[in-house]
């Protein structure tokens, strides 16, 4: 990468940023470009995390937090009133660089409108075209002038298909410690005990947690009834994510989870195995080099069509065995998500001491393979394509 440029008058960055993973790579990408253009200016779509960092917000990162072929169908009306206002403002404002952070169904529509009008796009987190829909490479060819990926393996399939990508790495591998701390975590969280503690992360989505919570409550009370003495513990990733998660519970007549606003790292870190739904969370359990049991489970009808389709083309769908290139952890989708099934697979994560030791290797050469300074070299690309000219 050439040197990067400096911008002592500031730049102007639009972003976009989809729920609570998004706001986290924005907050750490805003601090990066601060460093180097520190009269940046930034404004947008962002969550909590950005705005501490300085983001002029127009919209909630929130708004964005939907999954699936159909489920967003519900709430399209709302989505496309927030896009044409976005794209009005920002045609309006003129920044130097649009980015859109996650959220490609939101994103790549807003990018390839605004390149049209003559800004500069880039899409921070790759789609999932190397899994399933394939053909959406063409639509972020189009949309975009840049892909930055936080997986090695994506700007590989990008560059096979002639689209301008790099790799970045993962921030989340920078942030957290290649050792982690399981004593000062339990400390922290007045985790007494020295027993053992599992995580329950159902997801950071409303609908993650009303398709899954239930399952995995019932799950970890599976576990108890063979293990009294495992605890459990539920970081929630919002107010309205726990208030689900704590209906759930009362409905289930089971309250032994004590649950956590926010705090998944360090409730990963003090955990001695995790129960996680897919995504992000995947990668932070990990990164804490804990065994953990996968499960996702989308809505009927996306469920239906990926099925009958044959949309998914990549034989795993959590990020360690997609980065390892094996079956690394035990995963669930759909009919497979039980009680029972997860509690099994829990139940051996906890009592297999062997394969801890190696999973522990495993996952640091991972998070070695991705600790490349992300946000850094992703302000950097930025920067780049702030500086060149309109091709």
């Amino acid at each position: 990468m050439a040197r990067l440029p400096i911008f002592p008058q500031g730049i102007k960055l639009g972003l976009v940023a989809g729920e609570s993973s998004g706001d986290q790579l924005g907050a750490a990408l805003i601090r990066a470009l601060r460093a180097r253009a520190p009269q940046l200016r930034c404004y947008g779509v962002a969550g909590a995390l950005m705005q501490g960092a300085g983001c002029e917000t127009w919209a909630s990162a929130h708004e964005l937090a939907v999954m699936g072929l159909f489920e967003p169908l519900k709430r399209l009306p709302r989505l496309l009133r927030l896009r044409g206002r976005l794209r009005a403002r920002f045609t309006a404002e003129r920044p130097d660089v649009f980015v859109g952070i996650d959220a490609p169904a939101f994103n790549l529509g807003l990018a390839r409108r605004l390149r049209q009008a003559g800004l500069k796009t880039v899409q921070y987190v790759s789609p999932q075209v190397w899994a399933w829909g394939r053909g959406r490479v063409r639509r972020v060819a189009r949309a975009c002038d840049l892909v930055l990926c936080l997986l090695p393996f994506e700007a590989e399939f990008y560059a096979r298909h002639g689209v301008r990508a790099l790799f970045v790495g993962h921030p989340l591998a920078d942030q957290i410690p290649l050792e982690a701390d399981q004593p000062r975590a339990r400390r922290e969280l007045g985790i007494d005990s020295a027993g053992p503690v599992v995580a329950l992360l159902p997801g950071s989505r409303l609908g993650e947690v009303e398709r899954l919570g239930g399952d995995f409550l019932a799950a970890a009370r599976a576990v108890q009834a063979r293990r009294p003495q495992v605890q459990f513990i539920a970081p929630m990733a919002s107010a309205p994510v726990q208030r689900v998660f704590e209906r759930q519970m009362r409905s289930l007549g089971w309250r032994d989870v004590r649950v956590l606003e926010g705090q998944a790292q360090r409730a990963l870190t003090a955990a001695d195995a995790a129960l996680v739904a897919s995504g992000t969370a995947t990668l932070e359990a990990l990164l804490c080099k804990r065994p953990m049991v996968v499960a996702y489970r989308f809505g009927r009808w996306t469920a239906f069509a990926i099925r009958r389709l044959g949309l998914v083309k990549v034989p795993w769908f959590s990020q360690p065995n997609l980065l390892a290139g094996r079956g690394l952890v035990p995963e669930f989708f759909q009919d497979e998500v039980t009680p029972e099934a997860l509690s099994t697979a829990l139940l051996a994560e906890l009592d297999d001491c062997e394969r801890r030791t190696e999973l522990q290797r495993e996952f640091r050469r991972v998070h070695e393979s991705l600790r490349l300074g992300g946000a850094d070299r992703a302000a950097a690309a930025i920067l780049e394509l702030a500086a060149a000219p309109l091709s």
